[in-house]
């Protein structure tokens, strides 16, 4: 069955998590993502957009993908490969209506695609499941081909630009806004107080950190989708440049008038962190939201799933994901907690005595002083 027609104001960008930052419950929108991911489709769903039109197809077929799932479980309605020409024929703000697999500009349709339901979101699911070997071996070649052209990240040590945070010795949480990342760091939050890690974030993983209070040592990425909070938060910014010299977040933050550090490294910025914690002598590495399944990775694309996968290598003996730590750090009794445990019985005693026998109380104080004044002077009160 085809969802109902809905319409609102036209919000349009090519890429899905810019227009996050502006899209408002009600709106139509217009995006260019194929292969919808779980985050792109959970911040979608918590904005509460009226419809969905997409000039891609939210799942290809190429390997499952759950982030249309989500949006059809929601309810919100979903027409699909209108094409991208939609962004030439639309302007943003316009009001539109999506009804029956057609999108309608005042009384013409100008997109045709196909409306998609919860049902046939779950058969291209199934159908993407059964192509999943392929895509492996994709994978598999692009990473020897990786490797071939980028094996120092493996063998050599990147050059790590001065920086004002130390890591040698300590914890590092990296934090990266990805799957499961609040339910990871709400469970965190006893590791966080009483180990009191390096807390990196990976651009909008600053905003995760700020939001349970924390404040973020560092922060490292392209800068694109920070909160003005999260860049005025006093952490240490250390702009992400690619090899060649890209760096599209030293533009965002010199129009800011902000200081940053440049640290230019093949791999994502998600990489580059974990890279630069284990160059510094970090102890031990703990990831939030970061990528570790086989679904998560082939998300990332193929050229950037191959340096993810060989900077796990890398720094593998010293990983650990959030959640394991969660489950053995929440398992374990603080040394603290004992000493204000028995601290707090050894008061609770002496309040008892206090107000239930008072005369032998006073009495008992009494004899204490007495003998502890002789033994010390050598005579009596």
């Amino acid at each position: 069955m085809n969802p109902g027609p809905a319409g609102g104001p036209a919000r349009i960008d090519h890429r899905t998590k810019d227009l996050l930052k502006r899209l408002r419950p009600g709106d139509v929108a217009v995006i260019n993502h194929e292969d919808v991911d779980r985050i792109a489709a959970e911040g979608l769903v918590e904005a509460r957009p009226g419809a969905i039109v997409n000039a891609k197809k939210s799942i290809s077929g190429r390997y499952p993908t759950v982030g249309p799932l989500l949006l059809a479980a929601a309810g919100i309605p979903v027409i699909d490969d209108v094409g991208t020409g939609i962004f030439d024929s639309l302007r943003d703000g316009q009001w539109v209506r999506v009804e029956n697999g057609e999108l309608w500009l005042g009384e013409g349709v100008i997109a045709k695609g196909t409306a998609q339901t919860l049902q046939t979101f779950e058969e291209s699911y199934e159908a993407a499941k059964a192509r999943t070997g392929l895509e492996l071996e994709r994978f598999a070649e692009n990473t020897l081909e990786f490797m071939r052209n980028e094996h120092h990240l493996l063998v050599d040590s990147p050059h790590i630009p001065d920086l004002q945070t130390k890591f040698k010795g300590r914890h590092v949480l990296v934090v990266v806004r990805g799957h499961d990342y609040r339910a990871d760091l709400e469970a965190l939050q006893g590791y966080i107080g009483e180990i009191r890690p390096v807390l990196v974030a990976v651009d909008g993983g600053a905003d995760a950190i700020l939001e349970l209070g924390h404040r973020p040592d560092l922060i490292i990425g392209d800068f694109d989708s920070l909160s003005d909070k999260a860049l005025s938060c006093g952490a240490e910014l250390v702009v992400h440049a690619y090899p060649g010299g890209e760096a599209p977040g030293a533009a965002v933050l010199t129009s800011k008038s902000k200081d940053f550090v440049l640290f230019e490294a093949a791999g994502t910025s998600e990489d580059v962190a974990m890279l630069m914690a284990f160059e510094l002598g970090a102890e031990l590495i703990v990831a939030v939201g970061t990528h570790a399944s086989m679904v998560e990775f082939l998300e990332k694309g193929r050229a950037g799933m191959a340096s993810t996968f060989l900077t796990r290598l890398k720094v593998g003996p010293i990983l650990v994901d959030a959640k394991g730590v969660s489950r053995l750090y929440g398992s374990t009794i603080r040394k603290r907690d004992i000493v204000f445990f028995l601290a707090a019985a050894v008061l609770a005693f002496v309040l008892i005595v206090l107000f239930a026998f008072p005369r032998v109380f006073l009495e008992g104080s009494w004899l204490i002083i007495r003998d502890l004044w002789r033994t010390v002077f050598g005579m009596a009160l």
